[in-house]
């Protein structure tokens, strides 16, 4: 069971990215679905979660209103849509399955290799 990110790159301050996250050996609408990034010099940190049971979606303040998580059980795949980047953006984005939603603590699993987002003004 994996999941693999995708979808980062370089970006200029104000632009638009969309993350990929597909999972293999699983299904993802079993799960509470979380996007975790870690920027350069920080801790590792929750950013968004979607709940399997009804949907309902968390998200830190510093992305509301710009960040939107969702998901597509027929391409067992998760997305994160992001706009109007900033440079405070820039990290090293993850996905992840998680017991509750939110909860940044805790996965099931491991984390996999993630994908970078540079945000450049």
């Amino acid at each position: 069971a994996q999941l693999v990110e995708s979808g980062g790159g370089l970006v200029q301050a104000g632009g638009s990215l969309r993350l990929s996250c597909a999972a293999s050996g699983f299904t993802l609408d079993y799960y509470h679905i979380a996007w975790f990034r870690q920027a350069p010099g920080k801790e590792r940190e929750g950013v968004a979660c979607l709940s399997k049971s009804d949907g309902s979606v968390t998200y830190v303040d510093a992305v509301k209103g710009r960040f939107t998580i969702s998901r597509d059980n027929a391409k067992n795949t998760m997305y994160l849509e992001m706009n109007s980047l900033k440079l405070e953006d820039t990290g090293v984005y993850y996905c992840a399955r998680v017991p509750n939603c939110p909860s940044w603590r805790f996965i099931f699993g491991s984390w996999g290799q993630g994908t970078q987002v540079t945000v450049s003004s």
